[in-house]
């Protein structure tokens, strides 16, 4: 009888071991961001946008088109989706960017032989908000290279998106160069 007590006493002590040891686990596997959270940003400030009038300027080749469009928050994921793709805080980019700081930048830079496709995330600050942000995405192959270039500034007044710009520029083994820009500037209301 006083075997079958230690016994079952053993087995509760592993099982509430057990319990215990699983919670540091579930604590400590919740932590902040190593990287500027670009994908947040950008979601939440999308949400901020529903139903706002955009005048956007494309430019492909040397072609030129002026349009005026009212964007819903679907189109504005779709509209700044090369930003919300470059997020950086993957368990397998973890060591990959190297992180310097000023009072109003934040760089998250890629090493120049890195083959990460992004290559720097910059963060500008003033008065301790985002004022803008910068990104830089490349991809070269045997094959073909591409660039992409893309910014979206912030009105330090009203704390919204107020403009933004994507340029890619895409050469193709034996075509000629493809180069296409996007300007947007959004209609205060």
């Amino acid at each position: 009888m006083m075997q079958t007590k230690s016994f079952s006493f053993g087995i509760i002590f592993l099982a509430v071991f057990g319990l215990f040891s699983c919670v540091g686990e579930i604590s400590t596997a919740i932590e902040e961001d190593p990287y500027f959270d670009l994908k947040g940003f950008v979601e939440e400030n999308i949400q901020k946008l529903d139903s706002v009038e955009v005048t956007k300027v494309s430019q492909i080749q040397e072609e030129e088109n002026e349009v005026s469009v009212v964007y819903s928050i679907q189109d504005l994921e779709e509209e700044f989706s090369i930003f919300i793709e470059a997020d950086i805080n993957k368990a397998s980019m973890l060591q990959s960017y190297k992180t310097s700081t000023s009072d109003d930048l934040l760089t998250h830079e890629a090493p120049p032989k890195s083959k990460e496709k992004v290559k720097y995330i910059k963060v500008t600050y003033e008065n301790d908000a985002v004022s803008s942000v910068s990104i830089k995405i490349a991809d070269d192959n045997l094959f073909y290279s591409t660039t992409t270039l893309a910014a979206i500034y912030i009105d330090t007044s009203t704390k919204l998106i107020d403009r933004y710009s994507i340029e890619t520029s895409q050469k193709i083994w034996f075509l000629d160069e493809n180069d296409m820009k996007i300007k947007g500037t959004i209609v205060p209301n």
